[in-house]
């Protein structure tokens, strides 16, 4: 980097960590903080840490995030039985594209959360179709 730079360089990280971070009163969205080069340091720390993820001494798991990970997980769970307790001939393709619905989820903080948004409405709307039947599913179509 320095040698594409004049002058000193100084690294700055942009982020907005859900511990950290304080929200935008017009907004209600995490606001970015810049951070110097130590914040690296930092996240090699966290990394070698991987290992308690998921586990009750995760430091992020009790974060909203992180219940709403789970939460999707335990839906997402309980609606692929539903699709593999009503699949059939008629109804394959609608169940392959129920399943596919959380593809859509991307992003972290306020992007996720509309992505998830998102992708439950789409996720109601395509099940409530797949609970008709195949002769009202046609007629939607």
């Amino acid at each position: 980097v320095a040698r594409q730079f004049d002058g000193p360089v100084k690294l700055k990280v942009h982020l907005a960590p859900p511990l950290f971070a304080e929200r935008d009163p017009d907004t209600g969205q995490l606001k970015k903080r810049a951070y110097g080069a130590w914040v690296l340091r930092a996240m090699a720390l966290l990394a070698r840490a991987k290992r308690l993820r998921g586990t009750r001494w995760d430091p992020f798991g009790r974060s909203e995030e992180r219940r709403a990970e789970r939460q999707l997980i335990e839906s997402y769970m309980a609606t692929v039985d539903e699709l593999i307790a009503g699949l059939g001939p008629d109804s394959h393709a609608l169940a392959v594209e129920i399943a596919r619905v959380p593809e859509q989820i991307r992003g972290y903080g306020h992007v996720k959360a509309a992505a998830i948004s998102a992708a439950k409405a789409r996720e109601a709307e395509l099940l409530a179709r797949f609970r008709a039947g195949p002769e009202l599913k046609s007629a939607a179509e």
